[in-house]
């Protein structure tokens, strides 16, 4: 068994499911090699409410569950940057 065929070959953070939801949702994502990671969560005026990931980690799969029982209806934005890579990703919170 080739081992890099086991191993991401590119940086993802992949859709978030379920979306809209209710009162968790999973955030996945890949690093294709080992790496500085934040991801977190702001609301619509940019304020954060949620640091799921500050640190450092290796190359590989991460799965995620965000628990927002605490938070109001509406919409949110998932952030991920690491040493090469940011993207963000609306999510919608429905009670």
């Amino acid at each position: 068994i080739d081992v890099s065929d086991l191993l991401p070959y590119k940086t993802t953070l992949h859709a978030i499911y379920p979306n809209p939801f209710n009162p968790t949702t999973q955030i996945s994502y890949e690093l294709a090699d080992d790496m500085n990671v934040r991801v977190k969560v702001f609301d619509t005026l940019g304020r954060e409410v949620a640091s799921l990931v500050d640190g450092f980690q290796f190359s590989g799969e991460y799965y995620i569950t965000w628990d927002a029982s605490s938070q109001a209806s509406g919409t949110y934005f998932v952030r991920m940057i690491s040493d090469n890579y940011a993207v963000t990703k609306k999510i919608i919170l429905i009670k």
